[in-house]
């Protein structure tokens, strides 16, 4: 989600960095997203606390993390997904709404995996499932890009899928001369059609912002 930079050419890119494209200018978009952040070294870093300073009353908040809270081996962003990370999720939605923002919660994309026998199959545990259940108990929007991002990924197929990620043959990309196989994070061309997911379930599910999306 997080903008990633393209000095030297590395094409790695946040969805939420194509985000501002698909509005027109009666929205202004700030991405605080960081790259390699959890819930809780979100929080640490002091990186809520900017968000929640800078808020204004009418401002929506899309929150999503789950990707680094799972991280058991890195004590600064474990978040067990039952407890911690349910917590701090609680804790941004009551400090949007304490602000008169709105919160929407967004679950983690899928990371691209198959199976020996070519059957996609997620690594995510209960991440996604405790978004969806702090969502309903707080009654606050819900963008589902676990699901739909499984979805098309599905539908693309395992060699199709790659596309949507940075899978990079050697001498491709001047940055990087050896290639690259990364099953997590987005090329250009899956950032904006992860973004397009999105933009379809905000315009089902927030009216208010739905007349500002470029047709």
């Amino acid at each position: 989600m997080a903008n990633k930079s393209w000095r030297g050419g590395h094409p790695e890119t946040g969805w939420g960095q194509t985000l501002p494209l698909f509005f027109t200018e009666g929205v202004k978009i700030q991405n605080h997203a960081m790259n390699g952040r959890s819930t809780k070294s979100f929080l640490t870093e002091g990186r809520w606390d900017s968000v929640v300073n800078r808020v204004k009353p009418g401002d929506y908040i899309i929150i999503e993390f789950g990707h680094n809270d799972s991280k058991k081996e890195d004590t600064t962003k474990f978040a067990d997904a039952n407890t911690d990370y349910r917590f701090n999720l609680i804790k941004f939605i009551n400090d949007a709404v304490s602000k008169n923002a709105i919160p929407i919660l967004a679950t983690p994309i899928v990371r691209r995996r198959f199976s020996k026998e070519g059957n996609f199959y997620d690594v995510h545990g209960d991440y996604p499932k405790v978004v969806r259940e702090v969502a309903e108990e707080k009654n606050v929007i819900l963008l589902d890009l676990h699901k739909s991002s499984e979805e098309l990924i599905i539908s693309y197929g395992e060699e199709s899928s790659k596309k949507l990620f940075l899978h990079i043959e050697p001498g491709e990309y001047h940055s990087l001369p050896k290639g690259l196989k990364d099953d997590t994070h987005l090329s250009p061309y899956g950032a904006f059609r992860i973004c397009d997911l999105a933009i379809t379930e905000l315009k089902a599910k927030v009216p208010p912002l739905a007349k500002y999306i470029k047709d």
